[in-house]
């Protein structure tokens, strides 16, 4: 068990490493980017200083090399446009990004897990029908046009939630929901399929022949074993839904990581872009992380040796 959990370590670390030499080499192909700090007019000597300040007169490889030994310290470099540390501008959204985050899965769990289980307790009837059709719906809505469609009906025509912004809980909702609605059909499926595999085992049969209620053996025995892989697969989920809020915040005006990501891009601020992609890198390799190690303890019967 200690072998397994320290090379699955070495992994963390060595995909933490491999993000930051991809994001260092890509930030680079979309050209110059001090000619975004500076006017198209700008004297040569003002662009050298610019670029002596911020250290981009150095080697590709020197720049790395000091990047990382920075990064290291926690010092990722001040961002081009606000002027300000680049780690301290991902840290003060990211309990934003979490909020949404967290919300997502526990709607996803709400509605997920039940429509799971109606459908493989009915299997072949119109409930089974209708929770397929509904986790098929979810996983073929793209994000971006639910969240419009959502702003359209309950923001303009309707007027009952806010469009964008998050002062108020209220504004939590419509990006909540967008974020979640792919992930409902997907875990629906899951659970579905295991719910499936469990009902036909034979210690379910043994548990019938004994007299118990139907409700009993669907809930107390299929689904807590059914449930052993989902939950290692929502604790992976909770990774994406951070990874993959950049369209919905964008959508939203929701000012979490996502959205500065969002910006960084569009005003190819590398300091903060690169500070943004590390910490979620960092973070959804720890969850996958604790994943990993969590599923020993959440089926016995997996060891590793």
């Amino acid at each position: 068990m200690l072998r397994y959990i320290l090379l699955r370590f070495l992994q963390a670390i060595s995909v933490v490493l491999a993000v930051s030499v991809a994001v260092f080499i890509l930030m680079y192909l979309s050209g110059d980017p001090v000619s975004t700090m500076v006017p198209l007019d700008a004297r040569p000597e003002h662009v050298a200083s610019i670029k002596a300040h911020f250290g981009l007169d150095q080697p590709l490889h020197i720049q790395y090399i000091l990047f990382v030994r920075n990064a290291l310290r926690g010092d990722l470099g001040d961002s081009f446009i606000y002027r300000q540390d680049s780690l301290k501008l991902v840290l003060e959204r990211l309990p934003a990004t979490f909020i949404l985050a967290v919300t997502s899965m526990i709607i996803v769990v709400a509605v997920a897990v039940p429509l799971g289980v109606i459908s493989a307790s009915r299997r072949g009837t119109i409930l089974d029908y209708f929770a397929t059709s509904i986790s098929l719906l979810s996983i073929s809505t793209p994000h971006f046009w639910l969240g419009i469609l959502l702003i359209l009906v309950f923001a303009d025509r309707l007027r009952w939630l806010p469009p964008s912004g998050k002062e108020h809980v209220s504004c939590l909702i419509m990006p909540a929901v967008t974020m979640a609605a792919s992930h409902i059909g997907m875990i629906t499926r899951l659970v579905r399929g295991c719910m499936l595999e469990a009902l036909s085992q034979d210690y379910i049969t043994v548990a019938r022949s004994k007299g118990l209620r139907e409700r009993s053996v669907t809930y107390r025995h299929a689904l807590m074993n059914a449930l052993i892989p989902t939950v290692t697969v929502i604790g992976m989920d909770l990774g994406a839904y951070i990874g993959g809020s950049v369209i919905v915040e964008t959508v939203f005006a929701w000012a979490g990581v996502g959205w500065l990501i969002n910006e960084a891009i569009n005003a190819r601020d590398l300091p903060v872009l690169r500070a943004a992609v590390l910490v979620m890198a960092i973070i959804i390799t720890f969850i996958n992380f604790a994943v990993d190690v969590s599923y020993t303890y959440l089926d016995p019967r997996v060891r590793y040796e």
